[in-house]
């Protein structure tokens, strides 16, 4: 990671620590290597779908339904991992400001993005959601964050709905994800995320719409997929 240990901080303590966690887990996933999981985990009904690369397919949140990114806007992706190689940034022509903690996807979209695009990759960096520091205040005109909210308590969260709207232009949206605890695979997704090696909470909907209204922000549009429940707010 880049970013030093911090201390004298309880919760950032904790955070990093979580970070490091979830950083391992998808360096995993990023390098293609799959655990060997015990018998009572691949007899759930989503590990064959896990296992053949399905299932990030069937839950995967399509921000762009919501708000398609526009030519010439400043879009902050954070946790994005490979997405700018996968997603289809060309077709919109919007600039992409890559954000997330695992290093091997770092690596990859540093390596192959400038060739893909040079003009629309603008950077990525290797540091947790909760610290934006390095973007300038009302820099960017978009900002997206999806499939990782559920790997941190709420309190975590509240410090990322900070940052972003300090780094947002004001008016413009931000939309993330959360896991709904009601959906028929949340339970059985849950048990495998922790045998990935990431811990997942399962917080009601209610408490995620308590967090967006103390952030200050406004619920613009929501949308259920089979797992995730997805936000479109703005300040």
């Amino acid at each position: 990671m880049t970013y030093s240990i911090p201390t004298g901080n309880q919760s950032e303590l904790q955070w990093f620590e979580m970070t490091e966690a979830i950083a391992a887990r998808f360096d995993q996933e990023f390098q293609n290597k799959k655990p060997d999981l015990p018998d009572e985990v691949q007899a759930l009904p989503i590990f064959l779908d896990w296992q053949s690369n399905k299932l990030q397919n069937r839950i995967a949140t399509e921000f762009w339904n919501i708000t398609k990114p526009k030519k010439r806007q400043r879009c902050l992706d954070i946790g994005c991992g490979i997405s700018f190689l996968i997603y289809p940034w060309r077709d919109w022509n919007a600039y992409f400001y890559g954000h997330d903690i695992s290093k091997t996807a770092t690596e990859i979209i540093q390596s192959r993005a400038p060739q893909l695009n040079s003009k629309l990759f603008k950077n990525i960096s290797n540091k947790p959601a909760h610290h934006l520091e390095e973007y300038d205040k009302d820099f960017f005109d978009l900002a997206i964050a999806t499939g990782f909210s559920c790997y941190y308590p709420l309190d975590y969260w509240g410090a990322v709905l900070d940052q972003v709207k300090r780094v947002l232009k004001p008016g413009e949206v931000f939309i993330f994800d959360v896991i709904n605890p009601d959906a028929d695979i949340a339970e059985n997704w849950a048990i495998l995320e922790t045998y990935l090696g990431a811990e997942v909470f399962l917080k009601p909907l209610d408490a995620w719409q308590d967090l967006i209204k103390k952030s200050g922000a406004k619920i613009a549009k929501q949308t259920d997929g089979e797992l995730f429940h997805a936000y479109k707010i703005r300040w």
